[in-house]
Parts: structure tokens; sequence; C-alpha cells
């Protein structure tokens, strides 16, 4: 399913790049970076990550998971060469153990990565990884060693790459479509390019201050892995070749470095519960997280028993999920993710009074978490506070102007108030930053109809319009240029 989705997002990213820097590429070499501009990246990583986002049912959309793999990722950003790369990271629920960097700094990251790795920093150690090949640029430089002429042929080459990364064995239509027929020797990232993530990865790892030990530890397993597997290994393995040179250069630099014992966040611990609690059914998280309990085997009680709560609470018991989170909350330990745990089972009591309160608490200790934030708002809504989650709402997108989950709430919340102008120009918006630019365009057409805003409201809408239909003029021009 990831490849079709990967193609899909790839068509639509050939249909959006410019005729103008089609032509100028006949060879991109080694000047990839110049060439292939970063916007473009941008536009093409946002499109698939879209169409990922849209389509593809294994994509995680749980945004506690999705903030804690993002601090993550982003305090390795900041310890980078390069600390204002703007980089996204994101989860597929799988349980092989892979990673991969798409255009403009977007990165994958299996579930089953987070689950394996048996540190902190073993998982920050793939993620430096990672984000040295984006910020190497080294999947543009991988295409342009074919040196094809256009950015479309480039960029249709790419979806063989980056389906590799999910399952090498399922790229074949992609690679026919690209006529590159050289194209299975070129899956795999080269050794040069493997070498150098491993580097720059090393290097951030250590700025960021995690155990530069996790990097050769987790790689080391996985070529044990590879090796009880033969031909079936680890599909990390088989886009990132990993062999006895790269490893002992991983194991060479962690001896030569200071001794670093590394104690890991409890949201790792968290995340790691989160996930397991989610897998298979309510009964056997609740048996599991359990059974861990009573027999005292677990790295951290806060993180199992957070696991036992919230296996309870999907299995809709509510009162064993909440003496279980009071018995979470007597070990006095804090995160954004308890908070939404505590909240959520109050709504499961009926109690959302409570929640909303919990909510408004923890957004005061943690005011970027945007879990809290969505289900603050989620609150207020369910509790027909409308003017107040306006005003939150506005608050927000000035800080996250280009959070489209802000916008689709917006517009539920000018829904419910009968405010039929806005709740249409919020939900273009909502369409916009997702790439959905048909229906962003109807949805202002709407506002136009409704007869019911300001004169400036009125006005904003029909400029907003011109602006998007002036957008659906140039990808139509694009794709009669055949880009």
């Amino acid at each position: 399913m990831l490849r079709t989705v990967v193609c899909l997002a790839v068509a639509a990213a050939v249909g959006s790049s410019s005729a103008r820097a089609a032509d100028e590429l006949p060879d991109l070499g080694e000047a990839a970076r110049a060439e292939l501009s970063p916007q473009l990246e941008r536009k093409i990583g946002e499109r698939i990550l879209n169409e990922i986002r849209l389509r593809e049912p294994s994509y995680v959309d749980d945004p506690e998971l999705s903030d804690y793999l993002n601090r993550l990722g982003n305090r390795l950003v900041a310890a980078s060469a390069h600390p204002s790369a703007d980089c996204h990271f994101f989860l597929i629920r799988d349980n092989t153990v892979n990673a991969f960097a798409m255009f403009g700094g977007f990165i994958g990251v299996n579930t089953g990565t987070v689950l394996i790795a048996q540190s902190e920093s073993e998982l920050a150690g793939v993620l430096a990884h990672e984000i040295s090949h984006v910020l190497q640029n080294h999947l543009a430089r991988h295409i342009a060693r074919e040196k094809q002429s256009s950015i479309a042929t480039m960029i249709a080459m790419a979806i063989g790459v980056l389906a590799a990364r999910s399952n090498s064995q399922v790229a074949s239509a992609a690679i026919a479509s690209a006529q590159a027929g050289s194209i299975q020797a070129q899956l795999a990232y080269s050794r040069d390019f493997e070498r150098e993530a491993d580097r720059v990865g090393f290097q951030t790892l250590s700025q960021a201050g995690y155990d530069v030990r996790g990097m050769g530890d987790f790689f080391g397993r996985l070529q044990q892995a590879g090796r009880v597997y033969e031909n079936n290994a680890p599909v990390y393995l088989r886009s990132h070749p990993l062999t006895v040179e790269r490893l002992s250069d991983m194991q060479n630099r962690a001896q030569g470095a200071p001794y670093r014992q590394v104690v890991d966040s409890l949201d790792f611990h968290l995340a790691r519960a989160k996930l397991r609690a989610q897998m298979g059914t309510p009964q056997e998280g609740v048996n599991e997280f359990g059974k861990q309990l009573r027999e005292k085997k677990y790295v951290s009680e806060a993180a199992t028993r957070y696991g036992l709560s919230y296996s309870l609470l999907r299995a809709k018991d509510v009162m064993a999920a909440q003496r279980e989170f009071e018995a979470l909350n007597a070990l006095k330990v804090s995160s954004p993710m308890f908070a939404g745990l505590a909240a959520s089972i109050r709504i499961a009591a009926g109690d959302l009074p409570a929640a909303t309160a919990i909510y408004r608490d923890a957004l005061q200790r943690y005011p970027q978490s945007t879990s809290l934030i969505y289900g603050y708002a989620e609150a207020l809504l369910a509790g027909r506070q409308y003017d107040q989650a306006l005003l939150f709402l506005d608050s927000q997108l000035q800080l996250h102007p280009v959070d489209f989950r802000l916008y689709g709430l917006q517009a539920r919340t000018f829904a419910a108030t009968g405010r039929r102008l806005q709740q249409h120009r919020a939900q273009a918006e909502f369409y916009f930053l997702q790439g959905q630019l048909g229906p962003a365009v109807e949805q202002l057409q709407f506002a136009q109809q409704a007869n019911d805003g300001s004169f400036f409201e009125q006005s904003a809408v029909d400029a907003r319009l011109r602006e998007l239909r002036k957008l659906q003029v140039e990808e139509l021009k694009q794709k009669k240029n055949g880009v």
C-alpha cells in the first residue's frame, strides 16, 4: 500500500513542478541542490506526505506519538551542522525495522523501530542517520547520478527509491515506468552515502547529548538479525546496506569517545508503552502490562502503569482505568501524555468539565504540546464553549499558521455557531494545507454564497479565492506542458 501511495504522490508532485525547472535540469550531477531548489524539494515532500496522510492506513495519526518523535528529531536537528533545517518526523504502523528520508526533510519511522530500540540513544542514532541523509542531500544526489533529463523523470525514478524504503520487493512497476533499467543496483544508498550519514549522524548524536554507542549497538543487532534471516534481512538493511567496515567504523568511533551514561526520557518509555497498548486486543494489553507489574519486570513502572491504564480505557473499563491512573499519579512523575490520558478517562466517564480543566492546566506546563492543544479545543467544542474555543484557536493559529487541524477545529466551531462564511473559509484552509486545492476553492465559493459576513470578511474571501484560482491555472499550464 505504501508504494501505491508514494506513486500517487510523486505523480501529483510531477504535475506541480515547474516547466522552467524541468528544462534547466539536463544533468543534475553533484549540483543537485543548486538545480533542485529547496523550495521544490519541500513541495514534493509535502505532496508525498499529504498523500500518505490521506490514503495510507498504516500512517499513525496520533498527536502524542508525533509530538514525541518530533521532539526527539528536532533535538537532533538543533545539534547538527544545520540547526535551522526544517525536518518533520512521522510514524508508519509496521512491526518491521525501517526508517526512510524523503524530499524536503520528511522522515518516516516504522513503529517496529521504536519498539525494538533498547534505549532512546539507539532510536536517536537511527534518526540521526536519517537526518544526515537529508542534510547531505543524499536522495537528490542519489537520483541525479542517473543524469536524467528532467525533473519529471527524476521524480519518477524516486518512486522506486522511496518504495524500496518500505519493501524492496515491490518497486518493479515504478522502476519500469521510470525506464531505469539499472535501478536495481541503485535502490540502496551507496556505500559512500552510508558512510557519510554514519559520520555526520555520529557527530549529531554526540552533540545532542546521547550515548554514541547507541548507533553501533542498534545496527549491530540488525546485522545479527540479517544473518539469522539470511535472504529475508530486515527491510532497513536492504535500503541501507550495512557492511562489516561500516559497523567497525561505528564501534571504533564509540570507543574513542568519552563514556557517557544517558538516562532514557520518560516519554521514550511512554511512547513505547502506548504503541504496545495499541497492538492486538485491549484485553491482551491489560494482560501484558498487568503481568509486568505483578512480576516487577519493567524498565519504567510509570510507563507500565500508563500502558495498563490506557489498555483498560481501550477495554472500556473506565473505573479500573481511573484506579490505575491514580496509582500512576502517586509516583509523582509528569508528562503531557499523562494529562492526555487523565482527560480521556474523564471524558469516557462523562465528566467533560473535569477533562477541560485538565487540558487547560496541562497547557500551562506544556504550551507546545499539540496533542493537548487539540484536546483542549475538542473539549471546549464538546462543552459548547464556542466563544472560548474560537479565542483559543485564534491564538494558536497565530503561533501555528500552517496547522491544518486547527483550521478544521475552527471550521467545526464556526459551523456550530451558524457562521457559514467563516466556516467555509476555515474549511478551505484545512483542505489547502493538505494539498487539496480543488476542495479548497469549492469551500471559498460556498463562503461567497453565504452572505452572512461583513464587507471585510467577504473581501478577504474574494482575495483568497483569486489566489487559489491563480494556483489552479498555473498547475493546469504545467500539466499541458507535460511537466
